[in-house]
């Protein structure tokens, strides 16, 4: 049973990351795009990087992990661990979190919100588990300061997850607080949307080059095109966030605030004045509309076109018209599954459209077979992820 943060950590590791000095910290990623996300946060040399099961392990300062929220597109939350312990039952569990200093993070003028995953072991139920943690954090600060903090489950100062397997609890701090697929620059979306960190992740696994031109011809409210904007222009995705949950955190004060506005103003500097012709089309006008409300409030200059799939040509390199085969990278996300009706009409027109793009490479997420019976071909690159709660095949094919 889980309740909070998208994916659940695992407790391994920390003594390692403990070992190589600093702080132990997890970022979560989807299921299936771990190595996409170790591989980021190597290139953005966040310290001690370790992938495991439903996310990253890294070890360091809190710069490391304010850096890791600013710049990552795959991770969709950083987690810092504060505590380990046997928690077999509810009162271990209060004694284990009561035990943690959270002071520096929380005082009686904020607000908390505890969020839970429970799997294999003595407690079963996340509200319970939750709820145990809030009383043993609130009755310490209660008994240390004469007064207590407030909850806030929709908008909280600090928030706090919990996670037990096995009876071992691990108790972690939420970095980012808003999970970190809101950019901020999705005015709204279309059906089924793509959560923006799992289109960032597949661009990095389908081998996107940041340089060839673009294009997604069924784009929906156009997170593909954006994040492929955003990436190529060098654009850190936590430049459209306001703040992040830590920045609202009592340790937060004169000196930590300096510190990320200098992080901030790097990360503006190394912003790119030019990206590849990126581009999306989609058969539906009000979602066209939506993808370019959505590119004004990122920033990024990304051509939409109302067509039909069936209309897909090869990409030209540049401002001109004329096509050059060899030259360009499709991604797309066709409808699928429960997330929205399968059109067989318009996955046959997708599979011929592709079969003419000669010397291109394109990059599809499959949520059915269907998709890849329409192509008749064997894809280059075949990678399991998931979309939500549904199991997806990232295809590759390089269009010789």
């Amino acid at each position: 049973m889980t309740s909070g943060p998208d994916r659940r950590p695992p407790a391994s590791g920390r003594d390692r990351d403990r070992a190589r000095g600093g702080l132990a910290f997890f970022a979560t990623a989807a299921k299936g795009t771990e190595g996409a996300l170790r591989d980021e946060l190597r290139e953005i040399r966040v310290p001690g990087v370790r992938a495991d099961r439903g996310g990253v392990h890294f070890s360091g300062g809190w710069d490391d992990a304010w850096r890791a929220c600013l710049h990552s597109r795959v991770a969709v939350r950083v987690l810092a661990e504060l505590g380990r312990f046997e928690a077999p039952d509810g009162a271990a569990l209060y004694e284990g979190v009561r035990a943690i200093d959270f002071s520096p993070y929380l005082t009686p003028r904020h607000t908390l919100a505890v969020s839970a995953a429970v799997r294999s072991g003595g407690l079963t139920h996340t509200g319970f588990v939750a709820q145990k943690t809030k009383d043993a954090i609130v009755d310490r600060i209660r008994d240390a300061v004469g007064s207590r903090p407030d909850v806030d489950r929709r908008d909280p100062d600090v928030a706090v997850f919990v996670h037990i397997v096995k009876d071992r609890a691990t108790v972690y701090l939420d970095l980012a607080g808003e999970s970190l697929h809101r950019r901020g620059y999705r005015v709204q979306a279309g059906e089924a949307p793509l959560k923006e960190t799992l289109a960032a992740a597949i661009l990095r696994l389908a081998g996107w080059d940041r340089a060839s031109p673009l294009h997604d011809p069924m784009c929906g409210s156009g997170t593909f095109p954006i994040e492929a904007s955003l990436w190529a222009l060098r654009v850190a995705p936590g430049l459209l966030r306001r703040r992040f949950g830590f920045e609202r955190w009592a340790m937060h004060g004169v000196t930590a605030a300096s510190r990320m506005a200098d992080l901030r103003e790097g990360a503006r500097m190394a912003v790119r004045a030019d990206a590849p012709p990126i581009s999306g089309a989609d058969a539906d006008p009000a979602a066209i509309a939506v993808a370019r409300a959505n590119a004004r409030r990122a920033g990024v200059a990304v051509r939409f076109t109302a067509e039909p799939v069936s209309s897909l040509r090869p990409l030209a390199p540049g401002p001109s018209p004329a096509p050059s085969p060899g030259a360009g990278f499709v991604v797309v996300n066709p409808p699928y599954g429960a997330r929205m009706e399968a059109d067989r009409t318009a996955r046959e027109d997708l599979a011929a459209a592709i079969r003419r793009l000669r010397g291109h490479t394109v990059a599809i997420l499959s949520g059915a077979p269907d998709i890849e019976r329409a192509m008749a071909l064997r894809p280059d690159v075949r990678h399991s992820l998931w979309n939500g709660d549904i199991e997806c095949r990232l295809l590759v094919y390089r269009m010789r």
